[in-house]
């Protein structure tokens, strides 16, 4: 058991039997009356957000998270084939699970694969990845002052901003949480 103060942005608690992340919370202590905390929270199932009210003091189940290191082998359809590196034991998961993830995925990739009651729920990818750009308009010389930026299609297939000076070829690296192009390595 959790108590609401204790209310962090990332803490998973359980509600009605469903996992959720904390998003975003605020304790407010009226003039009058008892405390409380507002939480916005994300469900790790649905991927659905609610905001919720809880009394001053209140205590929540906080939510059990197994996390796997899986390698993801390739993709069949809408089905993403993922290898429990424990045991070797191949495991389907849905594009809806892996949300806007895919556009980060590569063959033999290690990620962290997140469960709730031995119930897959969804992915954590690495903060960053270094993918290769495979088409991109080249960049005109001495436009570089500008800090202006143009569209790269990376070899996963996602679109991200990049400086005029990266060329196709070229391996980025690139924030999964925020899809910024960061540096060229």
């Amino acid at each position: 058991m959790i108590s609401v103060n204790d209310f962090k942005t990332g803490v998973t608690i359980e509600l009605e039997g469903q996992p959720y992340q904390v998003l975003d919370f605020q304790h407010v202590k009226p003039g009058k009356g008892a405390a409380f905390v507002r939480a916005k929270l994300k469900n790790l199932q649905t991927g659905g957000s609610i905001e919720k009210t809880f009394r001053g003091g209140e205590k929540v189940t906080k939510a059990h998270l197994d996390r796997r290191t899986m390698q993801y082998l390739y993709s069949d359809g809408d089905e993403y084939v993922f290898m429990d590196n424990e045991n070797y034991e191949q495991t389907s998961i849905t594009k809806a699970q892996i949300g806007d993830g895919i556009k980060w995925l590569l063959e033999n990739m290690e990620i962290q694969v997140l469960l709730f009651q031995n119930k897959i729920i969804g992915l954590e990818l690495p903060n960053f990845v270094e993918l290769e750009v495979t088409e991109t308009e080249p960049g005109i010389k001495g436009d570089t002052a500008t800090g202006a930026t143009k569209n790269a299609t990376l070899e996963t297939g996602a679109v991200i901003q990049v400086p005029l000076f990266v060329d196709s070829g070229d391996r980025v690296r690139v924030d999964t949480r925020t899809s910024q192009y960061m540096e060229r390595v």
